[in-house]
């Protein structure tokens, strides 16, 4: 649920490990797409005396401790997504049937993986995608996504789509590759009750079947 301000200047991410072919291509966002994000986040909280309250889409002033049921400052929390994401691989599982429907789409697509995370974890985040058999090239950044996938696609004359569950970077994607397919996915949860909707932006997948019918349908009609 952290996200890149797509008004700050973009600092340019290195792609020189990412080979496309004369394919379709499809990037994904990881958390809460492919990998589950927030249940293993609330377990990690748990863990630490600590629990998520859903009053907002936010995980600034929604972390309390448990003890005391007061809110912790804001700069604890930003400590506390580091050091989830340090501890990546001990929590994050993906969610049901994305593993097979990621090897089912890459028989006709390139699969990419874009996530929006500090690059100083992207280590422990290639182990845990290997481990779960997804060694589909990765890429992790802070900066805004839509300069990412216009760099990655380079305005080929192929079809392109991004998954994402949050409006604001599906809305970037949007706007440096107007001919992308945008697809809205996140998971049902109180707290995703408040996130941003898509409507007339992207379309809307509820799981990954529904996800790889839209996918497979775009790629074959462009």
């Amino acid at each position: 649920m952290t996200m890149a301000d797509d008004t700050l200047e973009f600092d340019p991410v290195c792609l020189d490990h990412v080979r496309l072919g004369a394919r379709p291509l499809a990037v994904f966002d990881i958390d809460d797409v492919v990998l589950q994000f927030l249940v293993p986040f609330e377990a990690y909280l748990t863990s630490l005396g600590l629990r998520l309250i859903p009053r907002s889409f936010r995980l600034h002033g929604n972390i309390l401790a448990s003890a005391t049921e007061e809110a912790l400052p804001d700069d604890e929390v930003s400590a506390l997504i580091l050091s989830f994401f340090e501890a990546q691989e001990r929590w994050q599982t993906p969610f049901a049937e994305a593993v097979e429907v990621l090897h089912d789409l890459a028989r006709t697509a390139d699969v990419v993986f874009l996530t929006a995370m500090p690059p100083v974890y992207a280590i422990q985040r290639r182990r845990l995608l290997d481990r779960l058999q997804l060694d589909f090239p990765l890429i992790a950044t802070e900066s805004p996504k839509g300069p990412v996938v216009a760099r990655l696609h380079g305005g080929r004359p192929l079809p392109v789509a991004f998954v994402d569950d949050m409006v604001r970077n599906l809305s970037s994607v949007g706007t440096h590759v107007p001919d992308c397919l945008l697809l809205h996915m996140m998971p049902e949860s109180e707290m995703h009750r408040h996130a941003p909707q898509a409507e007339g932006l992207a379309l809307r997948a509820r799981d990954w079947r529904e996800a790889e019918r839209i996918l497979a349908a775009h790629f074959l009609v462009d």
